[in-house]
């Protein structure tokens, strides 16, 4: 089996249909980063305009519950149970609304990149999925060393912006140990809010290099060789040899056809050997001459041998051979500036009967 072309021999950009092929199966550029900045945005978007609310009203109740506890009494299973429910659902109403924005950041983020389509080629079963060595390649090789070099670089750069936000903070928070718990918690919300914002502001520029790159990343990997170009080009258009071996076929056919029908033909104009066109005309039936069949050098000779065989009056006009050659069609009648010379030859033919005489530079 030959050899995949390497990177190097593939200079071309991608053609649209090589393009097109490869949304349709599934295979479109995608930036985890984008989905990582998403769900950073709605953890961000929760905590400045959900979580002081949400915060409180959490609060509020597990204060009653650790002040009061006589007001949940646990004497029967079906008291633990109920205590249980209560709980989750007081969690879940603190966290519902955190989680809903995360699926929609999440959703939001797959559509910017590209629109979902369900493709089942991306889940049918593959047995390079469950490869040991491919896994091996995928996590240790080059690719592997390139996505954990670029975490390392997240990490460093999150560091340091994450150090010079909260370089203050400290200050803050000591501040705040000494204020009453309802405002302490406001300063850990303001001091959570900051690292949320640094986090999000590393990771927006994170995505936008890796939304650009990942693109890149595609369309180069997309590219062609010059033979794959070519190649395309011949299934889209067609073989030339294929193409040129249907023509032949149909011209072969169209001249079977043409050499068929010229026993039936009224008269034949010659050239005297270079051109030959056979018509019929039939009285009270056609409105004109008809052209059964026309050709040039060998085919006109043909069209003459049978024409000959068959008793079929030959006329030889250099001139109007010539000229009707190039404005007939075959199955079609003659054009009107030639009904005056066909007429004149159609009534020599219907005077003779059947035969007529050669006649040479009729005008």
């Amino acid at each position: 089996m030959a050899d995949a072309p390497d990177k190097d021999s593939k200079t071309e950009e991608a053609t649209e249909k090589k393009i097109r092929d490869t949304v349709e199966k599934g295979q479109l550029p995608h930036s985890k980063e984008v989905a990582i900045l998403a769900s950073f945005l709605a953890i961000l978007a929760y905590a400045v305009f959900f979580a002081k609310d949400s915060m409180v009203e959490l609060s509020g109740f597990l204060a009653t519950f650790l002040e009061k506890p006589e007001v949940w009494p646990l004497q029967t299973e079906a008291d633990i149970i109920a205590l249980y429910r209560v709980i989750f659902v007081e969690i879940a109403k603190a966290l519902s609304a955190v989680l809903i924005l995360i699926v929609v950041a999440g959703i939001g983020a797959s559509v910017l990149q590209h629109m979902p389509a369900f493709v089942l080629d991306r889940i049918a079963p593959k047995a390079s999925r469950i490869s040991l060595s491919q896994g091996w390649s995928r996590m240790f090789g080059l690719q592997g060393w390139v996505e954990f070099l670029k975490s390392l670089g997240k990490l460093a750069f999150t560091l340091v912006i994450l150090i010079f936000v909260l370089s203050e903070t400290h200050l803050r928070l000591l501040s705040g140990m000494i204020t009453p718990p309802s405002v302490f918690g406001l300063v850990i919300r303001d001091v959570a809010i900051d690292i949320l914002t640094a986090i999000t502001f590393v990771m927006l520029v994170i995505a936008a290099a890796d939304f650009v790159w990942s693109r890149f990343h595609w369309l180069r990997d997309l590219r062609m060789t010059k033979q794959e170009v070519k190649d395309e080009h011949k299934q889209n258009d067609g073989d030339p040899l294929v193409k040129a071996r249907i023509r032949s076929v149909a011209r072969d056919r169209a001249r079977n056809r043409m050499m068929a029908a010229v026993p039936k033909a009224t008269l034949v104009i010659a050239n005297p050997t270079h051109y030959a066109i056979a018509l019929k005309y039939v009285r009270d039936q056609d409105e004109a001459p008809v052209v059964l069949a026309k050709g040039m050098d060998l085919v006109a000779l043909k069209i003459r041998a049978i024409a000959e065989e068959n008793g079929i009056p030959v006329f030889e006009d250099v001139t109007l051979a010539r000229s009707m050659y190039k404005q007939v069609s075959v199955d079609s009648m003659i054009p009107p500036q030639f009904y005056h010379a066909v007429a004149e030859l159609v009534k020599i033919v219907y005077a003779n009967g059947a035969r007529a005489p050669k006649r040479k530079g009729l005008q």
